[in-house]
């Protein structure tokens, strides 16, 4: 399977990615060479990151002391999205955009709202542009879709631990199946239809939704597989699972 990009490319890394029991250092070496690379090649980034293991910690101890909302749990996870913003804005700083895009439309140059007319990806000044979670109810695959939709980009990549969508729990049903390609109505069938801080599952529900009903796809890869990532950047044959409507 192969799949062609614009020239900007929306990524939801997964926080579990670089933050599973304690911060990849290895992997965020090579994850900066892999997108610099890419970048003197004329590709442009939006990365938003997921929490990780540092929200879970976090949720964890305020559980154990206190009743937590599911509220509560979202903004401990939004707040963990931010810290890892910012370590990878850090890790690319000559070539990232010093904003963190933290809530929807945020940009001093008015990134997610061009003039009329006008092209949303020319105005992506830098490189690189970091995006964490933005409000409870909206994971960080929602705001990779919201932003990928704003930007008139067609598709946004998913690259977290899962390497496919499957036709059933694979960690439940040892006879799941990968699937290549699969139909929005049908992967919204495999999933809950509302937002649960803390679920796993290649896209969630609101970010399905909101894909389903603009048409964006979603291209689901295992993120820590830089080479298929590599290929699947090239244009060439990769291992995952496109959903499309």
């Amino acid at each position: 399977m192969k799949h062609q990009f614009t020239k900007t490319i929306v990524i939801a890394l997964g926080g579990s990615i670089i933050y599973p029991e304690e911060i990849d250092i290895k992997y965020l070496k090579q994850f900066k060479k892999f997108i610099e690379t890419s970048i003197q090649r004329g590709t442009k980034f939006v990365i938003v990151i997921g929490g990780g293991r540092l929200a879970r910690v976090f949720q964890n101890v305020a559980h154990e002391i206190s009743p937590l909302t599911d509220e509560d749990k979202d903004w401990i996870g939004i707040h963990s999205t931010r810290l890892n913003a910012h370590l990878l804005r850090t890790i690319f700083r000559k070539a990232a955009d010093p904003v963190i895009i933290d809530e929807r439309g945020k940009t001093k140059r008015s990134v997610f709202r061009p003039r009329e007319g006008g092209d949303p990806q020319r105005s992506l000044k830098y490189p690189v542009t970091i995006a964490s979670g933005w409000r409870p109810g909206w994971s960080t695959d929602f705001v990779a879709a919201a932003i990928a939709h704003d930007l008139k980009i067609p598709e946004y990549v998913v690259a977290g631990k899962p390497a496919f969508v499957y036709d059933k729990d694979p960690g439940v049903y040892k006879t799941a199946k990968p699937l290549p390609e699969i139909r929005w109505k049908n992967y919204r069938k495999l999933i809950p239809a509302s937002w649960v801080p803390g679920f796993h599952s290649p896209v969630d529900p609101v970010a399905a939704k909101l894909s389903d009903s603009v048409g964006l796809k979603a291209i689901i890869i295992n993120g820590k597989d830089l080479k298929n990532f590599e290929r699947l950047l090239a244009g060439k044959d990769f291992q995952g699972t496109v959903i499309s409507r």
